[in-house]
């Protein structure tokens, strides 16, 4: 059915919104964001960005939740979405390690790539379109049952960025699937692991321009392409600057000293020659299988010549299979990389500006699971979930912790909350990245490799700019996007989106007759109890305006709780 009047007279999406509560740090930030921010700018794709000096309240993190709004902040980190029955079980459970090995512990479900060959999307007429792509992807991220895995897996894709816009190539749907289906497989893997894996990834050889890099020719003045030996170094492994334990800046004679040279990414980008598609007993046209294998070596256009970067020098003649281990290696074992990709995961996962001391234990555990493995991504979660700064409710409570949902985040968690299903298993939701009539945001859609936003972006005059904090989601927060957002999930609420995608409200139902109840509830499953008294008397008399005495009433009341709970700046600024 169509999202009733009942809700759009609730929903105000001016230019310059105001607020009758006093709002600290992010939900007043997030409030302002239509009217004060802008799209672009901002900080350096690799800077790490202000880090407040404040400590946590407590050394010791609590090892199980202490109420049901305790275990709700936790599944607000740890997954897209958690239901009424979810949060249950955390409480009945008592223990978040618990919890963490029994998500580790799931099995994969389905594969992307084998859901779109089960589905038909191998056939020749999707060679050169990416049908299917959203489909799969919606698919996983609402209802497969591994919220840890899915939560983690969406990170490293803003982390390791592939975007189905940038690669110029048949069966895009299926190197994207299959690159995403990677990052799953090593999401409680190790972090070298999953660095092999994607170096030789046909999405990443295509979007990155490396599949079919060649070898120097001195006679016609050519180098190879250097821009998957920029990016990795840049991106995924250690960033532009060298950094101490806790995310800071290292500098001499006070300038940040930098991680490498232009000369370290033409020697890296040698290394990055020579590999191609593996089409082994293949006719041509390929079909989707050559997506899912990993790219092989086409010797002619590999630089045997001896290659140097970071201090690590391959020596002429060497394989390529041997240079590249050589080169995963050297930047595995970089000191950045615990801490460059740890701050990262935390900002993904908890908070935008995790203190020095909350970094340097992620990264410390990162580097050494306290069994000599570095790389361990379980080591790595874990260490950011059960800090005592992820975990400590009175640092939450500080005006400079926490995070902006981003738009996706957002629309997850309504769906997984509501257990959103796809009757005919075709999950029609398609790209979400029109920012005027939908959110602005749509997974494997990136514009650039530089993720939607970036780690280091500080939005400009803002007051979390005069504070000196780093705030990545508002790069795509504007007046458009801001409304865009609003009106999108009042159609999804109301269950009017064209296609089969539809919530179940049963556990809501019930409490349709009782305002304050039904919406304790939304606040608690959507919000991890992060809304006011004074919010929740605001929005009470906006459900009360609905009298409940009808099925349509009651639907009507539920549909407005929902979508001014999800619409409200406590919601959207992640506590």
């Amino acid at each position: 059915m169509d999202a009733p009047a009942d809700v759009a007279q609730h929903v105000s999406t001016p230019s310059q919104p105001s607020t009758p509560f006093p709002l600290p740090g992010y939900q007043a930030a997030a409030l302002l964001a239509a009217g004060a921010l802008s799209a672009c700018g901002g900080g350096s794709s690799s800077d790490p960005g202000p880090t407040p000096s404040t400590p946590p309240a407590s050394t010791a993190s609590p090892t199980k939740p202490a109420s049901a709004n305790d275990a709700a902040r936790f599944l607000t980190q740890a997954t897209l979405g958690f239901s009424r029955a979810d949060l249950d079980a955390l409480v009945r459970s008592g223990s978040y390690g618990d919890w963490l090995n029994a998500q580790f512990a799931l099995p994969r479900s389905q594969s992307h790539f084998d859901w779109l060959m089960a589905k038909g999307y191998g056939d020749s007429a999707n060679m050169n379109n990416s049908q299917g792509l959203d489909n799969t992807l919606w698919r996983k991220l609402i209802a497969s049952p591994d919220a840890l895995r899915q939560r983690v897996a969406l990170a490293l894709s803003e982390l390791c960025v592939v975007s189905v816009l940038g690669i110029n190539g048949p069966w895009r749907q299926f190197a994207v699937a299959s690159y995403l289906d990677t990052l799953e497989a090593n999401a409680f893997g190790n972090y070298r692991q999953l660095l092999g894996e994607i170096s030789l990834s046909p999405a990443m050889g295509y979007y990155l321009t490396f599949r079919g890099n060649v070898k120097a020719n001195p006679a016609k003045g050519s180098e190879p392409d250097e821009n998957y030996a920029r990016e990795l170094m840049q991106l995924f492994t250690i960033g532009l600057l060298q950094l101490n334990p806790d995310g800071s800046v290292q500098t001499n004679g006070g300038k940040p000293v930098e991680t490498y040279k232009q000369a370290d990414v033409s020697g890296l980008a040698r290394v990055f020659t020579g590999w191609d598609l593996d089409t082994t007993g293949l006719a041509s046209p390929y079909p989707p299988e050559v997506m899912r294998r990993p790219m092989t070596q086409v010797a002619g256009r590999y630089e045997t010549g001896s290659k140097t970067f970071l201090g690590a020098t391959v020596a002429a003649g060497a394989s390529a299979s041997d240079s590249l281990k050589t080169a995963l290696d050297t930047l595995f074992n970089h000191p950045n990389l615990p801490v460059f990709v740890g701050r990262q995961m935390i900002q993904r996962l908890v908070t935008s500006n995790p203190s020095p001391a909350y970094v340097s234990r992620v990264a410390a555990a990162f580097a050494n699971n306290g069994s000599g493995v570095r790389g361990d991504m379980k080591a790595l979660i874990s260490a950011i979930l059960l800090d005592p700064e992820a975990r400590d409710a009175s640092v939450a409570a500080r005006p400079d912790f926490g995070k902006l949902r981003e738009p996706v985040v957002r629309f997850l968690n309504w769906a997984r909350a509501y257990g959103a299903a796809s009757a005919s298993d075709t999950w029609a939701i398609g790209d979400l990245s029109d920012p005027a009539t939908r959110l602005g945001q749509s997974p494997m859609r990136s514009p650039s490799v530089f993720n939607f936003f970036r780690p280091g972006y500080v939005p400009p005059n803002t007051a979390l700019s005069a504070q000196g904090l780093t705030a990545p989601e508002f790069q795509i927060t504007n007046e458009v996007s801001v409304a865009g957002y609003v009106n999108y999930m009042q159609q999804v609420i109301g269950n009017s989106l064209k296609g089969d995608l539809k919530a179940d409200y049963g556990t809501l139902m019930p409490l349709a007759g009782n305002s304050a109840a039904l919406l304790a509830e939304v606040n608690l499953v959507l919000a991890g109890g992060a809304l006011s008294a004074a919010t929740l008397a605001q929005l009470q008399s906006a459900v009360d305006s609905v009298a409940p005495s009808t099925p349509t009433g009651q639907q009507n009341r539920i549909f407005i709780a929902l979508t001014l709970v999800m619409a409200s700046p406590e919601f959207i600024a992640q506590k």
